[in-house]
């Protein structure tokens, strides 16, 4: 996977080593594993040699990732079997590496990467792809006529590239955090209005009463005599006196309590 470029990277670059210009080399002059003709391909077209020795950490990782990981799709492989490929396709070539790959998972041998190789490659054990790879490798390196003069070192840089590989397929995928959903306070609900008025106002909630006596108190004015008509009208007069007194009050009891529950 891509996460895991940086770490591979890391162990490719062990095995690489410095400045080499060794003439039974095929790959000619390198520094840290980058050939002078893949340094121009990608960097700098007219390099010299001494360009190639000041390659800097960013070109390097550059160089690696265009040439080697993305030719080989190492973002979409499975962990281990990423560092595996990518390791071989730095050492013997992309298409190299894409093929044993591809040979090993029982799909088309054309040295491309894609849907298919990556379904059939998810879908075989990891561990079993990877110890394959490494035998199919060592066995291809052993066919070179120049095996007893890098044997050696390519023996010794297989099996570590297989311990880490298989470190890297063991290793847990790290979980998505799970989310706890928290319960949310319900607000809580007051008291009605016409009970905090009349908390706020200290009993004045009685003068309310009397306003609001309804169709029950009009329908027995209708049936009474002219002195109970008198009587209810002095009620409504002095109704109206409060009214007019304690309004002040009343509005701004009503008021506090709307702000509070806003």
């Amino acid at each position: 996977m891509d996460r895991n470029f940086a770490r591979a990277l890391s162990l490719v670059l062990k095995h690489e080593g410095g400045w080499a210009d060794n003439p039974k080399d095929p790959g000619g002059a390198t520094m840290r594993g980058v050939t002078l003709a893949t340094f121009r391909r990608y960097v700098k077209p007219n390099a010299t040699k001494d360009d190639l020795r000041k390659i800097t950490d960013q070109q390097i990782a550059a160089v690696y990732r265009r040439h080697y990981w993305d030719a080989v799709a190492g973002a979409e492989l499975p962990d281990g079997i990423d560092y595996a490929v990518f390791d071989f396709a730095v050492n013997s070539g992309p298409a190299r590496a894409a093929k044993y790959l591809q040979a090993i998972v029982g799909v088309t041998t054309d040295g491309k990467i894609g849907p298919a190789t990556l379904a059939a490659t998810r879908a075989k054990l990891h561990a079993d792809v990877i110890h394959k790879l490494c035998d199919s490798r060592i066995a291809f390196l052993k066919r070179l006529p120049i095996w007893p003069t890098f044997g050696k070192g390519w023996a010794s840089r297989v099996s570590d590239v297989r311990r880490q590989a298989l470190e890297l397929a063991a290793r847990p995928t790290p979980e998505r955090p799970s989310i706890i959903e928290k319960e949310v306070a319900k607000p809580v609900v007051p008291v009605s209005v016409d009970q905090e008025v009349k908390r706020q106002t200290n009993g004045a909630g009685w003068f309310t009463s009397i306003l609001t006596g309804g169709a029950a108190g009009a329908g027995a004015i209708f049936g009474a005599d002219w002195m109970t008509v008198l009587a209810i009208g002095g009620v409504g007069l002095v109704s109206l006196v409060l009214l007019f007194l304690f309004r002040h009050r009343l509005l701004a009891a009503i008021n506090e309590v709307r702000a509070g529950w806003a």
